[in-house]
């Protein structure tokens, strides 16, 4: 099943308390392929300039990624530049430059306006409409967006999440999406308002899979996977979706099951994407490590319920 990721494709400078890395690879498209390609075939849409290094996207080639759909424009790349604290969930931005990245509207190949799975990485949500516009109804559609299209771009976001079956977004901005504090009753409006599906993204803290088609409360939480060395949290977001959304392609039943599999192993591939800067570790990941990551996420978690025995406590105290 292919999967079609339209996206930022950007520059990074980033500086972490662990080192600093300059005109790395990023966005939203790059970091997504690159977790996403590791189970099933991906296509990507986006613009770079006539600077931006294409020889150091062999990578995702030798994966079967097809960068067709990737323009190359007379300009320059766009770039980000951020800081991390030994907080490494906040991002202290520097210097954004969007060079061609703000004349982008997408154009979607013909040999890709049928994908399987349809990825809408975090840009404009009217750029969003204008990839539904142009290709067929997928089997599954996935968006990501921010807080600044929360509050900036209300209206053409809510027509996007009336077009989409799953949102991917971080807990700060379900509750500012829904206006309510509640997460479960924010995560219940944005499921009225069109996605069948709410993933919400906790970082080091895990994630939450909110779906009314499950038959137990339509929650399923898993914790954050242990990590001794964290490096770089850059595009860690969108190698969890990446990883999400191409298990589910490779196993695309959408049973609660499949779904619950993918939510770990969206969690596991953005493990992996923190490891180093960059998509440095995702270019080396194999299948193997994933799967051994797997088993001892589920060792973690799993536990059979066992029934109290024993005497009764005694009762409390008037």
């Amino acid at each position: 099943m292919a999967i079609l990721a339209v996206g930022s494709v950007a520059l990074d400078d980033v500086e972490t308390p662990f080192g600093r890395v300059t005109s790395a690879l990023g966005g939203s498209a790059i970091h997504f392929a690159a977790a996403a390609s590791v189970f099933a075939p991906v296509q990507v849409v986006g613009v770079v300039g006539n600077d931006y290094p294409l020889d150091r996207l062999d990578f995702l080639r030798a994966r079967g990624v097809d960068l067709t759909g990737l323009e190359v424009t007379e300009g320059e790349s766009f770039r980000w530049s951020g800081r991390y604290t030994h907080d490494l969930s906040t991002a202290h931005t520097l210097d954004t430059r969007l060079g061609v990245f703000a004349d982008f509207h997408p154009r979607i190949p013909e040999a890709f306006k049928a994908p399987d799975v349809l990825f809408l990485g975090n840009i404009d949500p009217r750029l969003q409409l204008e990839v539904l516009n142009q290709v067929d109804r997928a089997g599954i559609v996935a968006c990501d967006t921010m807080n600044y299209w929360i509050e900036g771009s209300r209206a053409p976001l809510l027509e996007v999440l009336a077009r989409v079956d799953v949102l991917l977004v971080n807990e700060a901005e379900v509750r500012q999406l829904a206006g309510d504090a509640n997460l479960f009753r924010a995560a219940n409006w944005i499921l009225d308002q069109g996605p069948k599906r709410l993933v919400v993204k906790k970082g080091e803290h895990g994630a939450i899979l909110f779906d009314k088609g499950f038959d137990d409360g339509g929650i399923f939480f898993i914790p954050g996977y242990p990590l001794e060395d964290v490096f770089d949290p850059t595009g860690a977001g969108d190698a969890f979706a990446g990883g999400f959304l191409g298990y589910l392609a490779g196993n695309g039943d959408g049973s609660p099951r499949t779904l619950r599999n993918a939510l770990v192993h969206g969690s596991v591939l953005g493990s992996f994407a923190v490891e180093d800067f960059s998509v440095g570790r995702l270019s080396r990941v194999t299948r193997d490590e994933i799967a051994e990551r797997v088993r001892s996420f589920r060792a973690m978690t799993h536990f059979d319920l066992q029934p109290v025995t024993g005497a009764p406590a005694p009762p409390a105290s008037p």
